[in-house]
């Protein structure tokens, strides 16, 4: 038996049964990933199960499935992601059961460290000030739902309305009380100083240069107090997360150097990547 969700050009399955040799000679099998392509289609065929959904889902796809050449860019990255979570509900194809599924995994996983961005997060929430906190580019939104869980007052923003959307339903049942803003990250429809603390957790490098300093400029003119801006360091951007732009240590320190002359209080740490925590 197998269920099924078709996204654009993209036909993802979840085998139940044991692995079968495949016929065509073009397919390619990994340890958790059967695909093939043809006219046009990409077609994955998978074996996680419920209890495996979660966000470390990108870096399996990212090793197993973009590492190979399989994956042609963020679209189909995505397309797979999208299609191996809502593939292995058991609710009749219900997608928010799924979802709350992703979420429900992901934050216990996040929560109790065995991810591989749990360090990130709790470094993160140790640099928080406050009690206010507006997070930009906030994605799925698991650093806002974990700050709310601790009880600080949260707005998530991200220019993906559907993902907002998502997180407007799932954080109610998940007992994560927050708000939401569709917004560019560069334009956010909110007052200045609307927040003790502004984060930008592995955004900029989805950006080019100049839109990560109009990034930060406008979280700056949120942050009543402290920005904290992280970064992966990586030889060449995940092209299939979406990165565009290099980080490490010599960037961020000259981009510290540019705010300090600005008057503002501006450090660089490594952990987990780079980070640049600019205080008023």
């Amino acid at each position: 038996m197998t269920s099924a969700s078709t996204l654009p050009r993209v036909r993802v399955t979840r085998r139940t049964g044991p692995h079968v040799a495949h016929p065509d000679r073009a397919a390619l099998c990994t340890r958790r990933f059967c695909t093939s392509r043809a006219g046009g289609v990409l077609a994955v065929e998978h074996d996680l199960g419920p209890d495996e959904i979660s966000d470390e889902l990108a870096v399996l796809l990212a090793t197993e499935l973009d590492d190979a050449g399989v994956l042609r860019g963020q679209p189909e990255f995505e397309a797979v992601f999208t299609g191996v979570v809502q593939s292995v509900t058991d609710d009749d194809g219900e997608s928010d059961a799924a979802w709350l599924r992703f979420y429900r995994n992901s934050l216990d996983r996040l929560e109790h460290g065995s991810a591989a961005f749990a360090p990130i997060h709790q470094h993160a929430a140790s640099l928080v000030l406050g009690h206010q906190i507006v997070d930009l580019g906030s994605c799925f939104g698991f650093f806002p739902l974990r700050m709310a869980a601790a009880g600080f007052d949260v707005t998530a923003t991200d220019l993906s309305g559907p993902t907002m959307e998502l997180l407007d339903r799932t954080s109610p049942p998940l007992r994560r009380p927050l708000r939401t803003v569709v917004c560019d990250a560069a334009s956010v429809p909110l007052p200045d100083g609307v927040a003790d603390t502004v984060t930008v957790l592995h955004l900029l490098e989805h950006l080019d240069s100049d839109a990560s300093a109009a990034v930060l400029r406008e979280a700056m003119r949120l942050a009543r107090r402290r920005v904290v801006a992280a970064v992966p360091f990586e030889d060449v951007p995940r092209a299939c997360y979406g990165h565009v732009q290099r980080f490490d240590v010599d960037v961020l320190k000259t981009i510290a150097d540019s705010w300090r002359a600005a008057g503002v209080e501006a450090g660089v740490h490594e952990f987990h990547g780079g980070w640049l925590v600019l205080d008023r």
